[in-house]
């Protein structure tokens, strides 16, 4: 496997059946015990290496968003979790449930950026529903 493809699937992570991306969603979530700043910095950094190795993986030819590909659902729960204020089940049960959601319908914008080519339309789409799940966790958060 090459380096490109180890992060695409995070390890193989993405290779799992069924359901690769909710594999690829769960296998984040004990980094929110490490807290909301880690979780946004951590977001950050699968968001920019994985591009790059997605653009590297789609390079080679194919497919133009690949299921095994999961990296991009880790970068946009890792968002949805730096929305936490605290590592409570509740919240990072609602996270995963509102990015999956938001992963799954795709609603605009989410919608307009599955419709991109290439690593930004791969990534995009799961960092604006990660960022998505993230409003929601706050506004609900401000108003509880």
């Amino acid at each position: 496997m090459t380096p490109a493809r180890a992060i695409a699937t995070l390890g193989g992570i993405g290779l799992l059946r069924p359901a690769p991306g909710t594999w690829g969603s769960l296998v984040v979530l004990p980094a929110v015990l490490l807290g909301p700043v880690a979780c946004l910095v951590l977001a950050a950094c699968v968001t920019v290496g994985g591009w790059i190795a997605v653009r590297a993986v789609l390079a080679e030819g194919g497919d133009q968003d690949p299921g095994w590909i999961v990296v991009d659902e880790a970068a946009g729960m890792l968002l949805a979790l730096a929305a936490l204020p605290a590592a409570g089940w509740i919240g990072v049960v609602a996270a995963f449930a509102l990015f999956r959601a938001f992963d799954i319908v795709k609603p605009w914008p989410v919608s307009w950026a599955d419709g991109l080519h290439g690593a930004t339309g791969v990534m995009l789409d799961d960092v604006i529903a990660g960022a998505m799940a993230g409003a929601v966790l706050l506004l609900a958060g401000g108003l509880w």
